[in-house]
């Protein structure tokens, strides 16, 4: 660089320093969004420097094949976490749900089941009574019947679900408040590019562990599925620090965590290919390719290592995998079709029922007190749910009986009435018919909870009532042109346990809204191809009728109500609005901040950065042209000042800062300028002013914009940011724009 006569010029050279990357610059603040545009030229930039060395030795070479295997390995480390955990987390459930009936004498390690795997003296229809497992009556009074007996082990009871869900709770408030909830509306949120500091720690990974076992094990009517999809996430957060390609890059980690959340559905249903799709329609904003093959392979080493543990000693992943022997029949597609009419109606109304009660905890005094809000709700679960067989088990064994075939190899309760066959007998006789869990206040407490497996009972209860009128009428009404076509006397035409499952999905796809990856979920559970068809009937039905009364699933609904920066890509912009009618500065507003290219003092620019709150300041080549230069990020600007002030002497308030690439002439007696070009975005995305708002969204979901310059002519006109937008499609739906938003 040359100043007048060739001389080089002292002050560049410098400040040339200041064109090697900037420790800080480029990362986020907590509570903000990435800018995916930057990352993604980041990765490319690093990528080409990783190519353009790996000729020049031995030692780059195998840097570059390093970094290229290094998503391989980062998701095979997920997906090893993922399994082991999520096959602790069942057996430690098991084995607690268990210690509030009883324990075993001869391995206290051992639940119910295992305990008496070994005896001797277990019968087919009391397979689960054997003289090694004592109740607490047993244990305390020496007696294991008579009204002592059942009041102790009722006491009993109620004391383990009560500690179980207060250590659970207090574990949460105490150590990590984010490991509370499901966890996958804050997941969708990261995916998407928003910033949430911890949510994705170790400690967060540790509590919920621990706490997720508690939960389940309190009897609380929540399930562990939705919270194994956390689970893996952070696991696969925590793995991708080992990496600095996946570390140092905001958007590459997210395409770690989309493959982490494919194998957290793939260890919690045991479902692989599911998980992979559940992915891909739920949860991921930007799902490429190479990421698809990553999510697979995770979620099938996840599957292998769950596998391998065996958790529940049947050589399958999920406790309630069946399969069916009789085959559906045309006619059976308006009963299914009923099921996903009132899977749809359950949705909406959960998804209604649940909003509203999170809204009144953090609107009221409700929300003060979670401790207590846990132990009501436990002390009140745990009451009724003692004097029912079917209540006071673990929910996923209770759709593990409601999806039970009816065959001589089972000797299920809900069985009994096949016997007698006696309609009336069926429903009124059966004093431990099963009955509908309480789902909606536990979802969203201050502990691990998940809505799959409640959703799922809900329609599971459902589908198998109606399943079973349906075997009644084909076995007393034979005659009927319906069945006599493909119903035989005496033969077993209809499979209730197949209308228990139709119904789980109906009513699980009425609370989420997913379709494809439900299906899917729910075939692998079956390993039957041949139900594809009623799933099918049943799911869309469900989606339907829920989207008559709301289009936003369970997930969307609390990301709505938590206020997150979140662009739905299935949500339609159909409003006729320009760019010039969002874009800020509005009239009432005050000017835009701007920042010029090379007349800037230190001083005034800090004060710029001290008197408003905006994330990023465009620069122009001078207030009267206000032609476009470029984008300063305010935490880039901040860094930058302060890495100068320490590494370099001379920086005075009245330093003049400069954006250019040469130095602008000052007197030879002013204080050393800043040179502030290496931070600045030159490429900023624009559009005019005439631009139609639905371009503008469309550009914003699918480049993952941070904020958008409004220009006319070149000149620069405005600004228009995520929330902006949010806000703006808050307004045409005729809502409080700023009560959305998250604070």
């Amino acid at each position: 660089m040359s100043n007048g006569g060739g001389a080089p010029s002292s002050t560049t050279h410098l400040l040339d320093f200041l064109e090697e990357p900037i420790p800080g610059v480029g990362t986020y603040d907590d509570f903000h969004t990435i800018d995916w545009v930057r990352e993604k030229c980041k990765d490319r930039e690093r990528h080409r420097k990783i190519n353009s060395k790996k000729k020049e030795s031995a030692w780059e070479f195998t840097k570059s094949l390093y970094d290229a295997w290094s998503g391989w390995l980062v998701v095979t480390l997920t997906g090893l976490a993922s399994g082991a955990l999520a096959g602790l987390i069942d057996i430690a459930a098991d084995w607690l749900n268990d210690l509030k009936e009883g324990v075993c004498l001869s391995a206290m390690w051992f639940n119910h089941e295992q305990c008496c795997w070994t005896s001797n003296e277990t019968t087919f229809a009391e397979r689960d009574k054997c003289p090694q497992w004592k109740s607490w009556a047993e244990l305390i009074l020496g007696q294991a019947e008579g009204p002592g007996s059942y009041i102790m082990n009722y006491f009993m009871y109620i004391y383990w679900a009560l500690s179980f869900a207060f250590l659970a709770v207090c574990l949460v408030k105490v150590f990590a408040p984010y490991a509370c909830g499901s966890g996958i509306p804050e997941i969708k949120t990261i995916l998407s590019g928003f910033i949430i500091r911890g949510y994705l720690g170790k400690w967060t990974l540790m509590i919920k562990t621990i706490t997720l076992v508690l939960a389940v094990a309190s009897g609380l009517s929540l399930g562990k599925e939705g919270p194994l999809v956390h689970v893996a996430c952070c696991c696969g957060n925590i793995f991708s620090y080992l990496f600095p390609k996946y570390s140092k890059n905001e958007a590459k980690k997210r395409e770690v965590l989309s493959a982490a959340s494919a194998a957290g559905v793939s260890v919690a249903f045991g479902a692989p290919i599911g998980g992979v799709l559940f992915s891909l329609e739920e949860v991921s904003y930007y799902f490429p390719l190479k990421t698809l093959w990553r999510s697979f392979f995770a979620a099938l080493v996840a599957a292998f290592v769950l596998r391998s543990i065996n958790p529940f000693g049947n050589s399958r992943l999920v406790l309630f995998y069946v399969e069916y022997h009789t085959p559906w029949y045309l006619f059976e597609l308006i009963p299914f079709i009923l099921l996903g009419v009132f899977g749809g109606l359950w949705g909406a109304f959960f998804i209604k029922a649940n909003i509203a009660w999170c809204r009144r905890r953090k609107s009221t005094r409700f929300g003060k007190y979670p401790v207590l809000e846990v132990i009501f709700v436990a002390a009140i679960t745990a009451v009724v749910a003692f004097p029912n067989p079917y209540t006071r088990q673990n929910t996923s064994e209770l759709i593990k009986e409601l999806f039970t075939d009816c065959g001589p190899l089972e000797s299920s309760q809900l069985c009994q009435y096949r016997s007698q066959m006696n309609g009336s007998k069926a429903f009124s006789d059966n004093p431990n018919r099963p009955a509908g869990p309480e789902s909606t206040p536990p979802c969203g407490s201050c502990v691990p909870s998940g809505l799959f497996i409640p959703s799922m009972a809900i329609g599971a209860i459902a589908g198998r009532i109606v399943g079973i009128a349906m075997e009644q009428l084909a076995y007393y009404h034979h005659d009927w042109f319906l069945f006599k076509e493909w119903c035989e006397v005496g033969a077993d035409c209809i499979t209730p346990g197949l209308y228990a499952m139709v119904g789980a999905a109906a009513c699980l796809g009425g609370v989420t809204r997913m379709t494809v990856s439900l299906v899917v979920i729910v075939f692998e559970l079956t390993g039957g191809l041949e139900y594809i068809v009623p799933l099918m009937a049943a799911v869309m039905t469900s989606k339907w009728v829920g989207d008559a009364f709301g289009r936003e699933g369970i997930y969307e609904a609390h990301i709505r109500l938590n206020g997150y920066p979140f662009l739905d890509a299935k949500e339609e912009f159909t409003h006729t609005t320009l760019a010039r009618e969002v874009m800020r500065p509005r009239r009432s507003d005050p000017p835009l901040a701007v920042l010029t290219q090379d007349d800037l003092t230190v001083e005034e620019l800090q004060a710029t950065i001290n008197e408003t709150s905006y994330n990023g300041f465009p620069v122009i080549v001078s207030k009267e042209s206000q032609r476009l230069v470029g984008l300063a990020l305010r935490r880039d600007i901040t860094i930058a000042i302060e890495n100068a002030r320490r590494k370099q002497e001379g920086i005075m308030l009245n330093s003049r800062v400069y954006f250019t690439q040469h130095a602008p002439t000052l007197p030879a007696d002013s204080p050393r300028p800043l040179k502030l070009r290496s931070i600045l975005d030159m490429s900023p995305f624009t559009v005019t002013d005439h631009t139609p708002m639905e371009i503008v969204v469309d550009i914003f979901r699918k480049l993952g914009l941070r904020q958008c310059l409004v220009t006319h002519n070149g000149r620069l006109l405005g600004i228009i940011t995520k929330k902006d937008i949010l806000r703006h499609m808050a307004q045409m739906a005729n809502k409080d724009p700023e009560s959305i938003m998250f604070n």
